[in-house]
Formats: C-alpha cells, structure tokens, sequence
C-alpha cells in the first residue's frame, strides 16, 4: 500500500465498516420509515468508500477521481446521519465527515 494513500484508506475502511452497523441499526429501529433515507445513504457511502479504498491500493489512475465521488456521498450521509439521535447514526456521521476529509484530501 502506498503510503500517500494509507490515511485515506483507512479512513475509508472505517467510514464502511460504521456505515455498515449503521444500516444494520436502522433496520432494528421503531420507526424505519423515517430511516430509509439513512439506510439508502450507508448502503451507498459503505461501497463507494470499499470501491476508493481498493483503486487507492491498485495505485489506480482514476483513484483520485473515484475519491471526490466517494467524498461527495461521504458528506451526504454524514449530513443526514447527523440528523438522528441515535448513537450508530451519530458515529457513522463523524466517520463519514472524516473520511470525506481524507478523501478531499487525497483528490485535491
């Protein structure tokens, strides 16, 4: 792995890994009406950040193109996850506001 890379990577393996419990929490929770947005988002933002993270290793060409896309729905879910009080929901927030960080980082 390259280590101007590694950061990012990281970032995203966690950012996927949060919004994978995330999804998995909403489901449980009373009202999942009101969380299918979130739940859309997480689904969305776990591949895009698994896809960033594998281009980034392959020290792919279109790496950091993939990595403003993967900031982009980083910062979408981050934003409507912070809307929920729930402690996954707030947790996937920071690590998708962070990873969006790296990820504006490593595109720029």
């Amino acid at each position: 792995m390259l280590d101007a890379y590694k950061k990012c990577i990281e970032a995203c393996y966690l950012c996927a890994a949060a919004c994978d419990n995330c999804a998995a929490s909403c489901l449980e929770e009373e009202h999942l009406e009101m969380m299918r947005g979130c739940i859309r988002l997480d689904m969305q933002c776990a591949n895009i950040c698994r896809l960033a993270a594998q281009f980034m290793a392959l020290n792919s060409d279109s790496a950091k193109e993939l990595c403003r896309l993967c900031a982009d729905i980083c910062q979408k879910c981050g934003d409507e996850c912070a809307k929920h009080k729930h402690d996954h929901c707030q947790e996937c927030s920071k690590a998708c506001h962070y990873c969006a960080e790296q990820c504006r980082q490593m595109a720029a």
